[in-house]
């Protein structure tokens, strides 16, 4: 089982995800966040195809297209967190910590 804990931000909300993959492509994915925009899309997103979110364009694959219907903030980094636990579980890529910095310099 693959696990991530994605901090979304200034909003203060986590999403955490576990992921499963016993094919190499088709993965189980379990969402649990105390974001509202989140819990409806842990509701409607439990299995998505690894080879086709990972190799097609962005905003065609399934997390994109279920984030686009529920969350009304396109700066969200949950998307791509998902995406990460997805390619991961499905053995396309290691384990690895990520993540982004913003700070901003008075001049």
């Amino acid at each position: 089982m693959v696990k991530g804990i994605i901090k979304s931000g200034v909003c203060g909300f986590t999403i955490n995800a576990e992921a499963e993959c016993q094919d190499g492509r088709h993965v189980q994915i379990k969402i649990a966040s105390d974001c509202p925009n989140y819990r409806k899309i842990a509701a409607e997103l439990s299995e998505v195809d690894a080879y086709q979110e990972l190799f097609q364009k962005l905003h065609l694959g399934t997390v994109y297209q279920t984030f686009a219907k529920y969350s009304p903030h396109p700066g969200c980094p949950g998307p791509s967190g998902l995406l990460k636990v997805i390619e991961v579980a499905a053995g396309l890529a290691l384990p690895q910590k990520a993540s982004i910095e913003i700070w901003k310099e008075d001049a």
